[in-house]
Parts: structure tokens; sequence; C-alpha cells
């Protein structure tokens, strides 16, 4: 099986050969081919080079865009500072000092410059790859980007102060996402990742009140470009899985600190879950051993579908074996 026929076989329930292995590369992969890691996020061919080759030489199922969380910000009219190692910078959100809307454009994706530039890295790796690999698009989640667009500590306080106006705010983001995302499915990617971060860090009520109607929203819009659809809230999820549950996402990330057993009994049996290693303790600091040890035991205890991943990026620095080991083919069971 090529890595995109293992990896959709999972996604629909169907016997693989092993379980695909879909571990989020962006620093890693910078490192690996020796570039920096700002050119990396502003230069498709770099992020594509990186990736393809990580893919090639660990054994992954899947190739993606994902960087850094401005690529929508900057269409949006922000500045994004550029750094040799560690993630670009946004010094002045656009709507850091004002609440009208009317001051900051909807981005065109097929125009915006960091959109545009996530377009070609996914047309690149179509054209690149012949189908070996599934393709993973990625857009920013309705809270994620407002509070990129607003600062993060601001907009956790306009979400208890005006919740109307971060709701409006979200609204215009989701309509964004969706434009991204359907750029990206049309130019090859079979695959969406939302990243809606912030939300681990917003209580049960927010999310549901404010948040998951603009997710669901956001979820039908992909839904309806016949790409799967990957959520990945990093830190602790545990008090929105209820919601998160009735979404109908393909796919979710589940970060280290996350009861796997407990994520399967309320999303359910059709959801792969991917993760949760601790990127960290788990995998920059452990061993092999210790990482194929961990890999079977969370398998057994949830079952298919199931997608080999760590809870987070893995971490730069990590050893090659102990990504080699977390790559290693994981036989499938029944």
């Amino acid at each position: 099986m090529t890595g995109k026929q293992r990896y959709e076989a999972m996604l629909r329930g169907k016997r693989v050969d092993f379980v695909p292995r879909i571990p989020i590369l962006m620093q890693f992969a910078a490192d690996y081919i020796g570039a920096k890691y700002g050119a990396f996020c502003s230069d498709y061919r770099v992020k594509v080079e990186g990736n393809l080759r990580c893919a090639a030489d660990f054994g992954l199922d899947l190739v993606g865009v994902m960087s850094d969380p401005y690529a929508e910000t900057q269409g949006y009219g922000a500045e994004i500072v550029f750094l040799d190692k560690g993630v670009p910078q946004c010094p002045h959100p656009p709507l850091e000092d004002t609440t009208d809307l009317s001051r900051v454009p909807r981005p065109n994706p097929l125009l915006a410059a960091r959109m545009w530039n996530t377009v070609c890295a996914v047309r690149a790796y179509q054209e690149q790859t012949a189908n070996a690999y599934s393709i993973l698009g990625w857009v920013e989640g309705p809270a994620a980007e407002a509070a990129d667009l607003r600062g993060v500590n601001q907009f956790l306080l306009d979400l208890l102060d005006d919740p109307a106006w971060c709701g409006e705010l979200m609204d215009r983001c989701v309509d964004v996402a969706g434009d991204y995302a359907r750029a990206q499915v049309q130019a090859g990617a079979d695959t969406l990742g939302i990243g809606d971060a912030i939300c681990s860090q917003i209580s049960g009520d927010l999310y549901e009140q404010l948040v998951l109607p603009r997710e669901q929203r956001l979820v039908a819009a992909i839904k309806a470009t016949g790409a799967f659809v990957r959520l990945h809230i990093c830190g602790n999820i545990t008090h929105l899985l209820d919601g998160i549950a009735t979404l109908g996402v393909d796919i979710l990330d589940v970060d280290h600190m996350v009861d796997l057993a407990l994520v399967r009994k309320k999303v359910g049996p059709c959801v792969a879950l991917a993760g949760n290693i601790d990127p960290v303790a788990g995998i920059l600091r452990g061993t092999p051993t210790a990482i194929r040890d961990r890999l079977r035991r969370d398998y057994e205890l949830v079952g298919n579908p199931f997608l080999v991943n760590a809870g987070c990026e893995i971490p730069p620095g990590t050893p090659a074996a102990n990504l080699r080991a977390l790559c290693a083919p994981l036989a499938w069971r029944p």
C-alpha cells in the first residue's frame, strides 16, 4: 500500500498492512535539511523539501503544510516577522487597538501572499508525489484566528466582556477559513486540519456557546469539498470532549495529558485518534524501546481507527532513532 492508500483505508474502516504514521514535523523538518525556520515558513519550496525528505527517510504516510499560525493573519494585514529559529512573530495584531472589523480586509487565499504560499505547497506535493502520500492542508479555527487578530490576552477578555462581538469576529474567520480550505482542496489536499489551540484555555460552557457552533460550520464547509477533517487543539481538551464529539471530524489529535480511553468513550468508534505520547518526555527524551512499547499499549487501548502521532509537534533536537521508532511499522490489528 502507498501511504495515501494506507491512510485513507484506516479512516474508512478497512484493513491496512500497518497503522499509518502522521507525526507533525515543523522545526524538525527544517533542521533536517539545514534550512532556517523563517525560510521553511515563508517559502513553500523549503517546506515541501523538508517534509518530503523526512517522509522518505523516516517512513511517513502524510505530508503537510503546518509551520505557524499566521498564514491567514498576514492576509488580514498583519506584519509577520520571520526568525532563523523559532516560530514567526506578529508584533502588532491587526485588531489589537480596535473592535472596528472594517479596519481589516477579507483575505483572498489566491492573492494573500502567505495563504497562496500554502496553496502552492499543496500543489507541489500533488505534482511531486504522484499520490504516494496523503496531503494535509491547514486552516486556523475560529477562536485561534480571532485570537491571532486581536491578541491572545485581549481575546480571552473579550470572550467574557463582549461575546457578541467575538461571535461576529469568529464568523468572519470561519468564512475566510472556508475559502482557504477550498483552495487547498482544489490544489490537491485530501485532508484539512483545523488548529484551534486556544480552546483548551477556555471553559466548556464558553466553548459550547461561542466556539463550537462556528467549528461546526467550518467542519461542514470542509466536508462539502469531499476532504477529511482533522481537529488539533493543543493542551487538555477533557472538558471539551462532549462538544467535540458533535463535530463529526474524521481525526482528532490528542495531547499527552488527555486520557485516550476517555476520548474513545466520548467521541465513539468512528473517529481516528492520533497521539498521544508526550513530545518532550516521551519523544525527545525517550528511548526507541519505550516509544514502541507506548505505541503498542495505546493502540491496544483504543483500537481502530488509530494513527501514529505524538501529542503535538515532534520537537527539534529529537534523536533520529526516536523518530524512526515512532514511525516503524506497527502491525494492524482487527
